[in-house]
């Protein structure tokens, strides 16, 4: 049964086009008065076309599921008994082409993601070392972390890493979705997936295949096209329900009328063809748009629990500003030695944190080896090196050590009012320096906020753990409603917590490790593509390339999406409660209900296309 059951579903649009053409014969056969034809005919593209549908009754049985194929399989099998070839036939060749034209849309739906998988690069030019000039073409799933590869203009750059000879245009469209090439030199990094439009490129690649921010956006999104939204796990179990009601309703109208055919009609149009398909085609165009846009979605119900979002709450550092920050003053102790700035240099090379790398591109001296070091969450770090104690952080850090702070409060309160953060340094509990580091605002900042008080967004919150001044002066730039600097990374999730507790629903933007347990406590954590893998990992959105401009595009899909699943449900009960409205009325018989049935599906499945249609204002 499995070989034909395959057979059938392999050759599926060729046997609606040979039903198709049985159908115009035998009219043609009616209309020169050859009756006995014309009954064949019909009775032949009943079995065509209802052979498969029974085959996939019974399957769906021996997992003790009672699917919709089987109301049709009854209902045809019943029209065949009554004599009523013609109605079987027309049934089952509708119920046919609506699979076929099904499956050709979902196909397009799915183009936008199929085309991100395509671009995925297979093989790779590995070069002995970095003057080769040859190398050999590899698959890409023998490429390993740390070999040298050859980007070629014209060329897919196959892995993640750091261009270490050469120099190019790359095309990163495939990624954010801006089509303008930017130029790549030494020491400057480049992601697979994205074309080399002019030069050559010797390529040391950090991450490959599956691990690639490419590789992760496939397979985010091919997860987010497998998962279920409430609404369609609430559609299936309904499902599950509806075909043994129907029959059952078919069994009490036949009994009661003593009409088969008004039974069997029951039957057909009871098939609730636009209400199983309307929501994943919503889902499936919503998750497609967004991705093809530099949105990417952990799920239909990630997009669902989205457009549900009235409070939109933000980190500072590389979420509204750009997460580049330089060191633009600083304050020295009397006797400041070589030593001390090896110290803060070493302390900051095994820190993960933007401010880090600011102070690092500061400072020209050689680190030393740290022996210990501990992150202190909302602080800064502790480290032993070269038997001394070193603290390098932020004020609360440096006062729960007991560091007196005395001859930096007159700088530190000028620097924090010019809108600085402040990185303190100390060794043996002696403040030894002061750093005075400006990050500015991303360039789409002020733009993305206009276009979030647009679409309705009045609650704007940043939580930072800078110090306040700072703080409110990057919010006060961009508009935000409410700042609260400060912050350790528990004392963000009580925020959090406040704002759900007065009836809010959050989402929380944020790219630092920091930021995880705000991330996974607000209804939506939503990261910034650059940011940290735990970050990516607890989230439920990610905007590609950590592009602050694609928020206002994720919350317009959300809300279309849902709307959209909306729309389609409605129109498939509607559909439904009208048919047999219309069949218990006498307006509506076996034939036309199911072309009206599928005209339904059609309907649904062209309005979930429109989804396709949104753009990046």
């Amino acid at each position: 049964m499995g070989k034909i059951q395959g057979f059938f579903n392999r050759h599926q649009q060729q046997n609606v086009w040979a039903m198709t053409g049985l159908i115009i014969f035998a009219e043609l056969s009616r209309l020169t008065n050859l009756g006995q034809a014309y009954s064949l005919l019909m009775v032949l593209v009943a079995i065509m076309g209802g052979v498969p549908l029974v085959l996939r009754a019974v399957s769906a049985l021996t997992y003790r599921v009672i699917s919709i194929e089987l109301l049709v399989a009854v209902a045809i099998v019943g029209a065949l008994i009554i004599g009523e070839y013609n109605e079987a036939a027309i049934v089952v060749w509708l119920f046919n082409l609506g699979d076929v034209l099904e499956a050709l849309t979902l196909k397009k739906t799915r183009a936008a993601v199929k085309s991100l998988t395509d671009m995925a690069p297979q093989t790779a030019t590995v070069l002995a070392d970095v003057n080769d000039a040859t190398g050999e073409v590899t698959d890409i799933d023998f490429v390993d972390a740390g070999d040298l590869v050859l980007v070629k203009a014209g060329d897919r750059v196959p892995v993640d890493g750091v261009v270490k000879r050469g120099h190019g245009l790359v095309n990163e469209a495939s990624l954010t979705g801006e089509a303008r090439p930017l130029p790549k030199a030494v020491d400057q990094t480049v992601s697979a997936g994205t074309i080399l439009a002019d030069g050559t490129l010797v390529v040391e690649a950090s991450r490959v295949g599956e691990d690639t921010t490419f590789g992760q956006i496939i397979e985010l999104v091919e997860e987010a096209q497998d998962s279920k939204s409430k609404a369609q796990r609430v559609i299936d179990r309904f499902a599950k329900y509806y075909t043994p009601l129907i029959m059952l309703i078919a069994l009490v109208v036949g009994l009661a009328t003593k009409d088969v055919a008004l039974a069997i009609t029951v039957l057909v149009l009871g098939c609730p063809g636009a209400l199983v398909i309307g929501v994943p085609v919503s889902t499936v165009a919503g998750i497609g748009r967004a991705a093809k846009l530099g949105v990417l979605t952990k799920g239909s119900a990630s997009l669902s629990a989205l457009s549900k979002v009235d409070t939109l709450v933000f980190d500072k550092t590389g979420t509204v500003t750009k997460g580049l920050p330089a060191v633009v003053s600083d304050w020295w102790a009397t006797g400041v030695s070589e030593r001390d700035h090896q110290l803060l240099v070493s302390v900051e090379t095994v820190a993960n944190h933007p401010l880090a790398k600011a102070v690092l591109k500061y400072e020209a001296v050689a680190p030393l080896p740290v022996d210990q070091s501990k992150v202190l969450a909302g602080q800064g770090m502790v480290a032993q090196v070269a038997g001394a104690t070193v603290l390098v952080g932020n004020a609360k850090l440096l006062a729960t050590h007991q560091v007196d702070l005395t001859a930096v409060a007159t700088t530190a309160s000028a620097w924090q009012a010019a809108g600085r953060s402040l990185v303190y340094f100390a060794v043996d509990g002696q403040l030894r320096g002061l750093l005075g580091i400006s990050d500015p605002l991303k360039d789409e900042a002020q733009a993305t906020f206009t276009k979030l008080r647009a679409l309705g967004y009045q609650n704007l919150i940043m939580l930072s753990g800078d110090n306040q001044t700072t703080a409110e002066r990057v919010g006060k730039e961009v508009g935000m409603t409410q700042v609260v600097g400060n912050l350790m990374p528990a004392e963000k999730v009580e925020k959090i917590k406040e704002l759900q507790a007065a009836g809010h629903r959050v989402a929380f933007l944020g790219d630092g490790v920091n930021d995880s347990p705000a991330l996974a406590t607000a209804e939506v954590g939503i990261a910034m593509g650059n940011g940290t893998d735990v970050a990516l990992e607890v989230s439920d959105v990610v905007l590609l390339h950590s592009d602050l401009a694609k928020l206002p595009v994720a919350l317009t899909i959300a809300k279309r999406m849902v709307a959209n699943m909306n729309q389609n449900i409605a129109i498939a009960i509607l559909t439904v409660a009208l048919l047999f409205g219309g069949l218990f009325a006498g307006y509506v018989h076996m034939a036309s209900g199911m072309l009206i049935h599928e005209l339904s599906i059609l309907i649904v499945i062209i309005n979930g296309m429109r989804l396709l249609k949104i753009q990046q204002s």
